[in-house]
C-alpha cells in the first residue's frame, strides 16, 4: 500500500476526525473511503454522459428508419 501525503485545512481534519470517530473508524479509512466514494461517483457521471451521447445517437438513427418505413408504408415523408 502505498502513502500519501497532503494538506488539509484545520478545519476540515477537525471535520474528519469528528466522523471518523462518530463512524468508529480510523481517520486514515475514513479518508479511503471518502476517495472511494467520490472515485465511484466520477465514474458513475462518465457512464451516464457516454450512454447519454450513445443514446442520442440511436435516437436519431431511429428517427430516420421510422420516417423511412412510414414513407414505405403510408406514402409520407421523405426516404433519404
Amino acid at each position: 500500500m502505498s502513502t500519501l501525503s497532503i494538506r488539509l485545512p484545520d478545519s476540515l481534519v477537525k471535520e474528519v476526525d469528528s466522523r471518523a470517530k462518530a463512524l468508529r473508524v480510523p481517520r486514515s479509512e475514513y479518508v479511503r473511503l471518502a476517495i472511494t466514494r467520490m472515485n465511484e461517483e466520477v465514474a458513475a457521471e462518465e457512464r451516464r454522459k457516454r450512454m447519454r451521447s450513445l443514446s442520442e445517437r440511436v435516437r436519431e438513427e431511429s428517427m430516420r428508419v421510422c420516417a423511412e418505413f412510414d414513407a414505405v408504408e403510408y406514402g409520407r415523408g421523405k426516404t433519404k
